[in-house]
This record gives C-alpha cells, structure tokens and sequence, in this order.
C-alpha cells in the first residue's frame, strides 16, 4: 500500500526565512567586520528586494495550494 506522506504547508516559508537570515547576516558581517564594505545597491538588493520578492512568491505558493 502506498501512503501519502503528509507535507507542512509553511515549510517553503521556513526555508525562505533562513535563507533572508543568513544573507542579513552575511551582509551585516560585511559592513561591521571588514573594512571594504559593499555597496549601496547590494545593501538594497539584500535588505530590500530579496525579502519582498519572497513574501510574494510564498503568498502564491500558499494561495494556490488547496
């Protein structure tokens, strides 16, 4: 007999969220610990763009699952 093994609906979300972390984190790294810095795009890009883009993405994900 084969059985439907029974997936959490929020795991997609919980991935997502490590993965916003751990680039807030490698950023923070950046502009605390070294003395380049980086630039003001890729500040945007990591702390602005990327944790909107994946609130859209997971809002589909759970709107188109029943």
């Amino acid at each position: 007999m084969t059985e439907m093994i029974k997936r959490n609906r929020l795991l997609p979300w919980y991935v997502g969220i490590v993965v916003i972390f751990a680039a807030v984190i490698y950023l923070g790294y950046l502009m605390r610990a070294t003395n380049c810095g980086i630039s003001t795009p890729m500040a945007f890009i990591v702390l602005g763009i990327m944790p909107a883009v994946y609130l859209v993405l997971m809002y589909l994900t759970l709107s188109s699952q029943k």
